[in-house]
């Protein structure tokens, strides 16, 4: 083994605290992925930052993920007339048997200008598709999948999959702290069969039985805790770090994938959506209340529009697509020239 060092950077929108230690612990864990690497294998980290990030010592992000043996050491840059602000960068040292030439150096949000070559390097291409229940997110979600040949992440279905467990074992879904202390015991997995995705809690092959009503519900109840979407999240991160993916959801483009390059919004009237549902329900021999299903969808808006923890909203750079009045075809089509205007370049 020998010592090998990885480079990274990153930009956060404001000096303080909350958002300087997220910024710095998205890099660190971004590293550790794309190198594959173990927290014991890092032997040392030095950051430095602007002269504008005053809040907090970087390296403390460092600690919070159990960084704890490793030597840490935070300067601050000389100011450059020009240079890129409130930017934090880091140096990390490992111990690996791999060449200086196959570490994957990380660089994010506006640090991206530093050093494009790097970016276009390690670039997987990510779709974010965001937008309430019932606008056709997971439907065309997977129609993308397959014309472009990505890996498609329904996360709806791993918060259906906490819901689920958590309806089950009868743990309090309203007690941030009871679904906390289960967490450890939810083991979610995913898998690509015959191109259809199939989610497992443990073993299960829990599919089909987290589509109920009443997972859906617990769904939008867990979905609310800091600790289930800290872990979800980077579980989804993961995947997209390692291949291509369309990932759906509620806070995607705007807090999962951030760096995505293709984002999307898309929005429906409710009585559309309800009716998309009524018809989900009657290809499966279920006699549905439309007005019950309106009211449903309008709480679920409501819940995840207001919840603290990421709400559903509308990334600043995603493109809105109303869906009211289009198939599903047109949809497909709509973000499909995205994607390949991307693609081009």
């Amino acid at each position: 083994m020998a010592t090998r060092c990885i480079r990274g950077a990153i930009t956060v929108e404001a000096d303080d605290r909350t958002a300087v230690l997220a910024g710095t612990e998205r890099m660190l864990r971004e590293i550790i992925a794309q190198n594959n690497i173990k927290i014991e294998d890092i032997s040392s980290i030095i950051f430095t930052a602007t002269d504008d990030i005053k809040s907090v010592y970087p390296a403390v992000a460092a600690r919070a993920i159990g960084i704890v043996d490793a030597a840490l050491m935070c300067v601050q840059e000389l100011y450059i007339e020009g240079s890129l602000r409130k930017c934090i960068r880091v140096m990390v040292s490992i111990e690996s048997d791999k060449a200086q030439s196959e570490m994957n150096h990380v660089y994010l949000e506006g640090a991206k200008a530093l050093r494009p070559d790097i970016v276009k390097k390690n670039s997987k291409l990510a779709v974010a598709i965001d937008g309430p229940a019932g606008s056709g997110k997971s439907t065309v979600a997977k129609l993308l999948a397959k014309k472009y040949s990505l890996v498609y992440v329904d996360t709806g279905a791993m918060y259906r999959a906490v819901g689920l467990y958590c309806l089950e074992n009868n743990i309090d879904a309203d007690s941030a702290d009871a679904v906390a202390q289960v967490l450890e015991d939810i083991d979610i997995r995913l898998e690509n069969s015959e191109g259809m995705q199939r989610i497992y809690l443990a073993e299960r092959d829990v599919t089909d039985a987290i589509r109920t009503q009443k997972a859906a519900e617990y769904a939008s109840k867990v979905a609310a805790i800091p600790a289930v979407r800290s872990a979800l999240v980077e579980l989804q991160r993961s995947l997209a770090e390692k291949q291509s993916v369309v990932m759906d959801g509620r806070d995607i483009g705007s807090n999962v994938l951030k760096d995505a390059q293709v984002k999307v919004y898309l929005d429906a009237a409710v009585g559309e959506r309800a009716e998309r549902r009524c018809h989900e329900l009657a290809e499966k021999g279920i006699v549905a209340d439309k007005t019950k299903i309106e009211q449903e969808i309008e709480q679920r808006d409501k819940n995840d529009k207001n919840r603290q923890c990421n709400p559903l909203t509308v990334a600043p750079d995603a493109v809105i697509i109303d869906t009211t009045e289009m198939s599903i075809e047109e949809v497909r089509d709509a973000i499909g020239k995205l994607i390949e205007n991307k693609i081009k370049g």
